[in-house]
């Protein structure tokens, strides 16, 4: 499996080719060729013509409503390419594997909190499902950690409300785009770690486990810092009050 990026396309996109190797580049798009199909029956084709044209109609309002440019292109075999957005929201620090010498193999592995809101655009494939796209999203950033850490939500607005719901692994992001529209405030992407309860420990290496607990006594003593400067100022303006209201006969 071969793998590149370019991090000034604007947008990452996957192919497989009849090598099957996958190229991560911003001149392929993000999906596989279709399997060969077992004779359908008769009900069969019609209902699979049924499908394709309902996708169509659905596929040509999307497009009518897109002001980016942004738009869906629908295949003959009923497959459909389009772009989702998704935002970078992660606390914790990733492991981002920068090569020194490509010719001599030589990575140097650093980690660094990602700045929140970071956007992404990726084209994909209908087929692509929320997995991939997380796996898609890691290597465009040269991320090394184990995608297993990482979880893909959709974010809705309604009634002044913002409602956050983690997608599968199984759910395929562009179908919820395509029903969606394209406006970003009635559905958006976010990248998010599992939550504190749900986190896969034995997905870290112990090197991202030690830099872990090093955070957490760091953290801790700021705490503890500022929760001792807090009432040492307490207790300095009590005094002064004292001084104020207590003189001696």
């Amino acid at each position: 499996m071969t793998w590149t990026s370019s991090m000034s396309s604007g947008y990452s996109s996957w192919e497989e080719s009849e090598s099957e190797e996958f190229f991560f580049t911003a001149r392929t798009s993000f999906f596989r060729s279709p399997l060969g199909k077992a004779k359908q029956s008769l009900q069969d084709v019609q209902k699979e013509k049924e499908t394709k044209e309902a996708i169509k109609e659905k596929v040509q309002i999307y497009n009518s409503d897109v002001s980016d440019k942004l738009k869906m292109t629908l295949n003959s075999n009923g497959v459909y390419t389009g772009f989702i957005k998704v935002q970078m929201e992660l606390c914790r620090p990733i492991t981002v594997r920068a090569s020194l010498n490509p010719g001599k193999h030589i990575n140097n592995e650093t980690a660094f909190y990602l700045p929140k809101g970071c956007m992404n655009t990726l084209h994909i494939s209908s087929t692509n499902t929320v997995r991939e796209v997380i796996e898609a999203l890691l290597k465009k950033f040269l991320v090394a950690d184990n995608p297993a850490k990482f979880a893909l939500y959709k974010q809705c607005h309604r009634e002044d409300q913002v409602y956050m719901c983690k997608l599968s692994e199984t759910e395929h992001p562009l179908y919820l785009r395509l029903m969606a529209g394209p406006r970003t405030d009635m559905l958006s992407f976010v990248l998010r770690e599992h939550e504190t309860g749900e986190v896969l420990w034995e997905a870290f290496s112990l090197p991202e486990l030690h830099n872990f607990l090093r955070i957490l006594d760091r953290e801790e003593d700021e705490q503890l810092q500022n929760l001792k400067r807090r009432y040492a100022a307490y207790r300095e303006k009590l005094e002064e009050a004292l001084g104020g209201v207590w003189q001696p006969g």
